[in-house]
């Protein structure tokens, strides 16, 4: 059999699995935590809440347990999820467009310039209103992104031009300002919201309400699309500059875009999860190890395996210490700390 055959036959044999894996991990989302529930109830009270008028569904279900399922944990999971694909996602494109596989939405600053923005909203609205609203709280974030973006983008302009070493040094420098600036904007509030920031800032998908899900939702499905559809580009920055330019590739354009689209979702992401690492470097890596390095391949098998690392980081941090929770980007930190040290040590570049 060709070579190619038995590549498609496994991307398509990983893809099921990862998408069994994936409604496994929901189902077990949302029925492990302080209060478990059989799996069975679990399906029964969402097919309930999706088709109310089927008699097959219709059952009178324990309210406490319906308010659980339905307006807690399933919104949770499900966000979980959409923001363990977009990380994933994005920290795939930003390795092959600076062709550094240690890279990640962090890397260039993005995540720190949209962390800014949302500290920001939230400790200037909790001051005057009380609270910031979530539409308020991605506007925003999507602008710290975007001006992340801007800043990255012309200081690597500076000298010899849009190089990969130098959007990753322009980006170390950006994350660090605005990293500094959304510190200095907590310690300076004090408890003017300074603490409900501080925790928005260490991560974690608490906030998760059904209207917030279409967003990011609709974002990451867009980008994710862009990016397929854009996959042999991706390779072709792969091979370098000169060879992606030989095979039609307009590099600088095409970096552009990619700026764009990954500020745009990783903006939008952070709104709704706040600051969490590590995502966008240890999925690509598990998903290259796989699947091998075409992007038409590694995107979706990151996306959904991104998708099951959350949720499951997740589920540890509102079980480790339950009742208490702990913060999500401190899990991802344990978890993705490790794969970091043992990359640094197999990287030979």
């Amino acid at each position: 059999m060709p070579r190619t055959c038995l590549e498609g036959k496994r991307f398509w044999s990983l893809a099921a699995a990862l998408c069994a894996l994936l409604l496994a991990s929901v189902t077990l989302g949302v029925s492990l935590g302080p209060a478990p529930l059989p799996f069975g109830r679990v399906w029964g009270v969402v097919l309930h809440q999706i088709f109310p008028g089927w008699e097959a569904f219709d059952r009178a279900w324990p309210g406490n347990e319906v308010g659980i399922i339905w307006q807690i944990r399933l919104p949770r999971v499900l966000l979980g999820a959409v923001v363990g694909a977009g990380l994933a996602t994005a920290g795939t494109v930003i390795q092959a467009m600076v062709r550094n596989s240690l890279a990640d939405p962090y890397l260039l600053g993005i995540s720190s310039g949209a962390c800014a923005g949302a500290v920001l909203v939230i400790l200037f609205a909790h001051r005057l209103f009380g609270g910031a609203s979530a539409f308020g709280v991605s506007l925003t974030a999507f602008a710290g992104a975007a001006l992340a973006f801007c800043l990255v983008s012309a200081i690597a302009r500076r000298g010899n031009g849009l190089t990969p070493v130098r959007m990753t040094l322009a980006g170390l420098a950006v994350s660090y300002i605005f990293m500094a600036a959304a510190n200095l904007m907590v310690y300076m509030s004090q408890h003017n919201g300074a603490e409900s920031a501080m925790f928005w800032m260490l991560g974690g998908l608490g906030g998760a309400r059904w209207d917030r899900l279409g967003l990011p939702f609709a974002v990451t499905l867009l980008c994710l699309a862009v990016f397929i559809l854009r996959a042999r580009d991706l390779n072709a920055l792969l091979l370098g500059d000169e060879t992606a330019a030989a095979l039609g590739v307009d590099v600088a354009g095409f970096r552009r875009v990619l700026f764009v689209l990954t500020s745009l979702l990783t903006g939008v992401l952070v709104a709704v999860s706040g600051s969490i690492g590590f995502v966008g470097l240890i999925v690509p890596h598990a998903a290259r190890l796989m699947i091998g390095a075409d992007h038409r391949r590694i995107l979706p098998v990151g996306a959904l395996a991104g998708a099951v690392f959350l949720i499951w980081a997740d589920v540890l941090s509102r079980t480790v210490l339950a009742p208490r929770e702990l913060p999500l980007g401190i899990v991802t930190g344990f978890t993705g700390a490790p794969f970091f040290i043992w990359l640094l040590g197999r990287d030979k570049h």
